[in-house]
């Protein structure tokens, strides 16, 4: 199990985690988080991430991402940020790996296209709209279908609840539009999910990762795609100077081990922003 002693006070330790909607037995060997991380992995809906896309369509080069190699480089990023912020890694890991469950296939392009096929589909007599987060909460508590004694992962609480809030509140003054979506409101009244309440600070690092992470991470397939070149970003804030910089240390550099050690330099200076500010 993790040693909580590196925990400062206001982490989530799984000491205090309210549970799971099915009890069960605790493990010896696992703290509840660690169980999380592990029924998210293992399960259906993780693999086949692997087929859904971030920006490129995978078959056009295996090197593009996947919403699957995505969430495990925002995990490991969230993970270094909670490690330095004496937050629980465990569960920031959990939220990190499930943020992008409810994704469908062609990114944000199939999720349009879903919303406009199901606009006038009613569901128990409530108007039904496709939301991906929505769809990554049906997934945790129903679609995943294994376990012999319930429906979905049986997840903590706090995984859930930070899946489902790991953008900010979904309710309330602090919202930045109150959800009307009728799925959602429905499991918040069987899982009290606090929806006008900020998360954790360990689901708001998943957020800051999933940032970080894909505004690097795309870039760079943009890079080995040859729809931007290296001279496009010398003037951007940030990442022109991270290439600068590495140009006036090694000089002979190959362009593929520039473009890495540009984007790595970029991903810590952005992971310190997120520590040491203010």
């Amino acid at each position: 199990m993790s040693n909580n002693n590196f925990l400062l006070n206001y982490a989530c330790f799984p000491s205090k985690t309210k549970g799971r909607y099915f009890k069960e037995p605790e493990d010896e060997n696992r703290s509840c988080f660690q169980r999380d991380r592990d029924r998210i992995v293992h399960s259906n809906a993780f693999r086949k991430l692997e087929y859904k896309t971030q920006v490129f369509i995978n078959y056009e080069h295996d090197y593009y991402r996947t919403r699957l190699t995505h969430s495990l480089e925002v995990a490991q990023i969230a993970r270094s940020i909670a490690r330095r912020l004496g937050l629980n890694e465990d569960i920031t890991e959990c939220i990190a790996l499930a943020h992008d469950l409810g994704h469908p296939p062609f990114g944000h392009a199939g999720e349009d296209a879903l919303k406009k096929s199901v606009q006038d589909l009613n569901l128990d007599n409530e108007k039904y709209e496709f939301d991906h987060n929505v769809q990554a909460i049906r997934i945790l508590t129903y679609l995943e279908q294994k376990h012999a004694d319930f429906d979905g992962m049986n997840l903590s609480w706090e995984v859930i609840e930070g899946v489902a809030k790991h953008n900010g509140p979904l309710l309330g003054q602090n919202a930045e539009s109150s959800t009307n979506n009728q799925l959602l409101l429905k499991y918040n009244e069987k899982y009290d999910l606090k929806l006008e309440e900020f998360s954790s600070i360990e689901a708001q690092v998943a957020s800051i990762a999933d940032d970080i992470a894909y505004s690097v991470h795309d870039l760079d397939d943009a890079l080995r795609a040859n729809l931007v070149t290296i001279e496009d970003l010398l003037n951007v804030p940030l990442i022109g100077k991270m290439f600068k910089d590495v140009r006036s240390g090694y000089s002979e550099l190959p362009q593929s081990k520039l473009i890495h050690e540009s984007l790595s330099g970029t991903i810590g200076t952005m992971i310190s922003d997120v520590v040491f500010s203010d």
